[in-house]
C-alpha cells in the first residue's frame, strides 16, 4: 500500500524553497518550512506573499484560497521541528557540504520512514545519501523554477534507493498536477543535461565570433521554435550558476561539451552574470530586470549600412522538389519573378501543381484573395533548361544533398548567368565554398539556408564563405527581409548555426536513452515540461528523419572532431535496420499501429 504523505517539510525558503512550499499548500498539505534565522524566515514568506498575491490578481487563487494557503504553513528556525514529516525536501544553496550537512541533522529528527528528497539539480544525490542512516529513504526531487507553475519534476534514484520509495513519490508527485519522470543519478540528470551541453556549445559559439550574439538566438527561436535564444536563457538562469552546473557535470562525464566555455569565466569575474547584475550577454534596463537595452554590441540594422547592395528582380530556382518549391512559392507571393528548372517536364508540373494547391489552401482560409494568388501563379515560369537563367539576378539551387552533383550545377551555371549574378545554395550540411569553388566568381555565392516548409518558416541562415563579398552578404540578408523572413549572418563551417547546436542536443539524448538511463517518453517529457521545448528529442528525430539527421551529424563529426559529436550506435543501428522515423512508420516509436 502507497505511504500517505501528509506532513512535510521543506528547508531553505528561497525563490526555489518558497515555491516547493506553495505548491505543497496549494494541494492541502500541511507544510513545516525551516530557515537558518527569523530574517531569512521572513524573506521567505515575503516570497510567498507575493507569488500568492500575483497569483491572486491573475485570477488564480481567491483571497480565501490564498489565506487558506498561507494558514496551512508553519516557519521555523529549528530542524527538531520537522519531525512529525512524512516528506522532507531540502533546496538550500547547491554546495555538497550544506546540503549534506542538513541531510545529517533532519535524519536524527524525523521518523524511521521519513522520505529525504534534495532539490539540487546537479549534485550527487548518492553522496548526500550516504551522510544519513536512511540512504535507502534518500531520493532526489528536482523542482524546475517557478515551482508552482513548472510542471515537470525529475525524480532521482540512487543504487541503494528503496523501489517503493520511487513508486510513491511518483504518484504523491502526479497528486500535485506534475509530470514526474524517473531516472539514475547522474550530473545534469535528464534537462539540465542536455540543456546544458547546448547552451555551453551556444556560449562556445558566441565566443569564437561565429555569430553575434543576437543572430544565435534568433536562429533558434525561429528555426527550432524555442521560447528563448540560448544566450538570452543563459542570462535568465544565471552566469555562475550555468557554470557551476556544468563544471559539476564535466567532474563526471569528462566529456568536453559539458567543459564550461572559458567565456563563463571572464564575464563572471567582471561580475556580468545575466539579469540578476543587469548585464550578461546582453544589457539590461537594471538588475533583475528583464527588458533589454542597446549597448556597444547593438547592430544598427541586420543589413550593413555602409555596404552597397545589387538589385534583384529576377530568380531563377534548381528544383522541384519540397524545398525547391516552397522557396519558388516565398519569392513569387514577394513579388519576384521567377524561373523553376526542373529534369523534366512532368517534374516542373508536378512542381507548379503542388503550388497552386498551397495556395488554394491559402484562399480558403482566408490567408490570400483569388487575385493574390493568380498574381503570384502569373510570376512563375517552368523550364527544363539551365539557359533560360541567363538573364537572372539570382540563382538558388535546391537539389539533393550530393556535392559532386551540386558542384556541376555550379559549374554550368557560371558559364550561363550574366556577371553580378548571385549564385545561392540552399544546402544544410555541405561547405558553401566547395559550391564557390567550381565557378569563376567565389565572391558571387553565398549561403542561403531557408527551412523546411519555406512558405512557413521564418528562418534563413546566409552564408558567407571565406571568398563571399560583403557586397553579395548584404544583398542576401536584404532580400530575405523583402520575403519577409528572419536573416541570420553565419560563417561557412558544418551544421552553420540550427544544425551546429540542434543535433548534437539530440544525439545526446540518443546516448542517454543508449544508456538505459532513462526511457524515450521520460527524455521527451522532461525536455518539453521543463524546457518548454516544442518537441521532444525522439518526436523531433522521427520527424526529421534518423538518415537525415544521422547524415548531419557524420559531417559535423567529420569537421569538428570531438568525441562529443560522433553519432551514437544506437542510431547508426536503427538507420541500418531501415528504421527511419515516420516516413517508414518505424524510428525511436513505432507508429504503424496508430
Amino acid at each position: 500500500m502507497a505511504r500517505e504523505f501528509r506532513t512535510v517539510g521543506v528547508v531553505g525558503l528561497g525563490t526555489m524553497g518558497a515555491g516547493i512550499v506553495e505548491v505543497f499548500a496549494r494541494n492541502g498539505l500541511d507544510v513545516i518550512a525551516a530557515e537558518v534565522d527569523a530574517a531569512a524566515v521572513e524573506r521567505g514568506k515575503a516570497h510567498l506573499e507575493t507569488s500568492t498575491r500575483r497569483a491572486i490578481e491573475r485570477g488564480k487563487l481567491t483571497e480565501e484560497q490564498a489565506g487558506e494557503l498561507l494558514g496551512r504553513i508553519t516557519t521555523t528556525t529549528s530542524l527538531a521541528d520537522l519531525a512529525p514529516c512524512d516528506l522532507v525536501v531540502e533546496a538550500v544553496p547547491e554546495s555538497l557540504e550544506l546540503k549534506a550537512s542538513v541531510f545529517a541533522e533532519v535524519d536524527k529528527h524525523v521518523g524511521p520512514e521519513t522520505i529525504l528528497a534534495s532539490n539540487t539539480s546537479s549534485l550527487s544525490v548518492t553522496e548526500l545519501s550516504v551522510r544519513t542512516a536512511r540512504p535507502g529513504k534518500v531520493v532526489g526531487m528536482h523542482f524546475f523554477n517557478p515551482a508552482p507553475v513548472q510542471k515537470l519534476v525529475e525524480l532521482v534514484r540512487t543504487v541503494v534507493t528503496e523501489p517503493d520509495v520511487v513508486e510513491d513519490l511518483q504518484a504523491f508527485a502526479a497528486t500535485l498536477d506534475k509530470v514526474p519522470v524517473v531516472i539514475g543519478d547522474r550530473a545534469g540528470f535528464i534537462a539540465n543535461a542536455l540543456l546544458f551541453g547546448y547552451l555551453n556549445h551556444a556560449a562556445r559559439m558566441y565566443e569564437s565570433r561565429y555569430a553575434s550574439r543576437e543572430d544565435l538566438d534568433a536562429a533558434m527561436r525561429h528555426g527550432c521554435g524555442y521560447p528563448m535564444g540560448p544566450l538570452a536563457l543563459l542570462d535568465l538562469i544565471g552566469l555562475d550558476t550555468a557554470y557551476e552546473i556544468l563544471e559539476t557535470m564535466y567532474a563526471q562525464s569528462r566529456n568536453l561539451m559539458h567543459a564550461p566555455a572559458p567565456v563563463f569565466k571572464q564575464m563572471i569575474t567582471a561580475g556580468l552574470l545575466g539579469r540578476k547584475s543587469g548585464r550578461g550577454f546582453y544589457t539590461y534596463e537594471k538588475p533583475h530586470s528583464s527588458k533589454v537595452v542597446p549597448d556597444a554590441l547593438t547592430p544598427a540594422s541586420v543589413v550593413p549600412e555602409d555596404v552597397p547592395t545589387r538589385d534583384v528582380q529576377r530568380v531563377g530556382v534548381v528544383g522541384t522538389g519540397t524545398m525547391a518549391s516552397g522557396i519558388v512559392q516565398v519569392f513569387a507571393q514577394a513579388g519576384f519573378d521567377v524561373v523553376v528548372r526542373g529534369r523534366s517536364e512532368s517534374k516542373v508540373e508536378a512542381s507548379v501543381g503542388g503550388i497552386r494547391k498551397a495556395l488554394d489552401k491559402a484562399v480558403v482560409r482566408g490567408r490570400l484573395t483569388e487575385e493574390e494568388r493568380d498574381a503570384t501563379l502569373g510570376r512563375i515560369t517552368g523550364t527544363t533548361s539551365l539557359e533560360d537563367f541567363a538573364d537572372v539576378d539570382l540563382v538558388v539551387e535546391a537539389i539533393a544533398e550530393e556535392l559532386e552533383v551540386k558542384r556541376a550545377v555550379f559549374g554550368a551555371l557560371d558559364e550561363i548567368c550574366k556577371p553580378g549574378a548571385i549564385l545561392a545554395t540552399t544546402t544544410s550540411s555541405l561547405p558553401v565554398v566547395e559550391c564557390a569553388a567550381a565557378t569563376n566568381r567565389p565572391a558571387d555565392v553565398v549561403g542561403l539556408h531557408f527551412f523546411n516548409p519555406a512558405p512557413v518558416m521564418k528562418l534563413v541562415e546566409v552564408v558567407s564563405t571565406i571568398s563571399t563579398s560583403p557586397e553579395v552578404a548584404a544583398t542576401a540578408l536584404a532580400l530575405c527581409q523583402k520575403l519577409k523572413k528572419v536573416p541570420v549572418s553565419c560563417g561557412d563551417r558544418a551544421g552553420f548555426i540550427v544544425n551546429a547546436l540542434l543535433f548534437p542536443y539530440l544525439n545526446d539524448a540518443v546516448k542517454m536513452l543508449e544508456a538505459h538511463y532513462a526511457t524515450a517518453d521520460d527524455i521527451d517529457a522532461a525536455m518539453k515540461t521543463g524546457c518548454a521545448l516544442p518537441m521532444g528529442p525522439f518526436e523531433l528525430l522521427d520527424v526529421v528523419g534518423l538518415d537525415v539527421s544521422l547524415a548531419i551529424e557524420r559531417s559535423l563529426f567529420a569537421e569538428f572532431r570531438q568525441s562529443g559529436f560522433a553519432p551514437a550506435p544506437l542510431l547508426e543501428h536503427l538507420v541500418t535496420a531501415g528504421r527511419l522515423g515516420r516516413k517508414t512508420g518505424q524510428g525511436f516509436r513505432d507508429y504503424t499501429a496508430r
